[in-house]
């Protein structure tokens, strides 16, 4: 048994568990960060690869997103650089220059006058603040009624997948995914000199600064209650923490699993409506590119997505390029041989020659990039942060966003979580906080009037 009393566990050490617990104790409170692998980090961990530093699969820092405000609010340096510019389209196996520019589109081959038109039109018209976006119509019901050019509206979802790294037009709703591609056309992206792990080792520095008792090799077997209220946690190796608050930032499936008698909570309804967004992601180190100089090609009659990350950021010691490829699976569609392949023939219509050319490689058939999101069928928009079943217990992670996409909803919700906890420690004991009660300042997003 645990002898030294904690206000709060966080479970999980990735992004959203490192905000949280660092929230939690920069107020004061003590706090247990358990981590159940040798390495923190989770899917924002970078591997160094004979010093070429690849990613978990495809990241991009939001300039105008929730992460990059609260790295720039607690002073976490990182350096990095926007993607090239030099954009090119993957159509019918041939490749086009993307319309980037007024004469580029006047140019483009891809459209008739007519789409040209519309597209001009559509990119003004996503670059809009409307108050009055669909917050209850799919994302294909959507375009299929805005857009009426075929090659525009491929276009348009190949512009959705890459903002929201997903594939699910059907289901997506199509007000959160109108205002995520919104943000990447206005403020764009980073990619980060060192990969995502210079903001894990960062900010992990900050919580062990901080007070932080972070714990790798730490696998959680429980969250015990006693009276609906959350009493303990504990761990598989029998050590068991006795506390009354915990923040979980696993995927809603995993929470669900550490809680008994889990089919009678909100745990049980998050988990079975959960939709994962899953890619199978190709990168590679190499020596050098050849042929023309496209460091960006998107698909537009395939889910695919190619970007040279090495032009906007250094992601190794001696030079060598490091490329990204993903496929956007939707629900059910990974075949990890074919989405291979199919990678590897995106590369070679770009880059001819490139497989004499690999330094290293990495192959991630199938890569969960969110454990959720927003779609048709979901109960409860907004999840977390609080179980309402279960007093004590909240939950965080790139699934519980509210509105927010991607590592700024695991930034998002940890805030959300944290406050919620340090808002019930600071009341009185007959007190508690009820379920639906937010604290003051944190008011709830409120997706029908803006962004995320």
């Amino acid at each position: 048994m645990n002898r030294k009393p904690f206000d709060a566990a966080v479970i999980g050490g990735g992004l959203a568990g490192w905000i949280a617990a660092i929230e939690l104790a920069r107020a004061g409170r003590s706090v247990v960060l358990l981590e159940q692998s040798d390495r923190m980090g989770g899917r924002a961990r970078t591997a160094d690869k004979n010093g070429v530093l690849l990613n978990l699969g495809g990241h991009a820092l939001y300039r105008s997103g929730e992460l990059h405000a609260l790295l720039r609010e607690w002073g976490v340096p990182f350096e990095g650089g926007p993607p090239s510019s030099k954009m090119s389209a993957i159509w019918s196996n041939r490749v086009f220059p993307m319309p980037a520019s007024p004469i580029q589109l006047l140019a483009s081959r891809l459209l008739s006058w007519t789409g040209k038109g519309e597209l001009v039109r559509l990119l003004l018209k996503l670059g809009r603040t409307d108050t009055d976006m669909p917050e209850n119509a799919s994302l294909r019901d959507w375009a299929e009624k805005e857009v009426r050019d075929p090659m525009v509206r491929h276009i348009f979802y190949a512009l959705c997948r890459i903002a929201t790294y997903t594939q699910d037009p059907d289901r997506q709703l199509a007000g959160p995914v109108l205002r995520q591609v919104r943000r990447s056309l206005k403020d764009g992206v980073l990619y980060l000199n060192g990969g995502w792990q210079t903001i894990v080792d960062r900010l992990e520095k900050m919580g062990a600064a901080a007070g932080v008792h972070a714990r790798c090799g730490k696998a959680v077997s429980a969250i015990e209650q006693t009276n609906g209220a959350v009493s303990r946690v504990v761990c598989t190796d029998g050590e068991a923490f006795e506390l009354a608050h915990v923040i979980s930032t696993l995927p809603p499936a995993d929470t669900c699993r550490l809680v008994s008698n889990a089919e009678h909570t909100s745990l049980y309804r998050w988990k079975k409506e959960a939709r994962p967004s899953m890619a199978a992601c190709l990168d590679l180190g190499l020596k050098q590119l050849h042929g023309p100089v496209r460091d960006i090609a998107i698909g537009l009659d395939q889910p695919v997505f190619f970007s040279n990350h090495s032009a906007g950021a250094k992601l190794s010691k001696h030079g060598t390029i490091v490329v990204h490829l993903v496929k956007y699976n939707g629900p059910g569609e990974s075949d990890p041989r074919a989405d291979e392949r199919l990678l590897e023939q995106t590369m070679s219509l770009l880059h001819p020659g490139w497989e004499q050319e690999v330094a290293v490689r990495q192959y991630l058939p199938n890569m969960p990039v969110v454990h959720d999101y927003m779609h048709l069928g979901r109960t409860d928009r907004f999840p977390g942060p609080a179980v309402p079943d279960i007093q004590g217990l909240y939950v965080a992670g790139d699934w519980a966003g509210h509105g927010e996409m991607l590592a700024d909803a695991a930034a998002a919700s940890a805030r959300r979580a944290a406050q919620r906890v340090l808002a019930e420690l600071d009341r009185p004991r007959a007190e508690p906080v009820c379920a639906d009660e937010t604290p003051e300042g944190q008011r709830p997003y409120e997706i029908s009037k803006g962004g995320a």
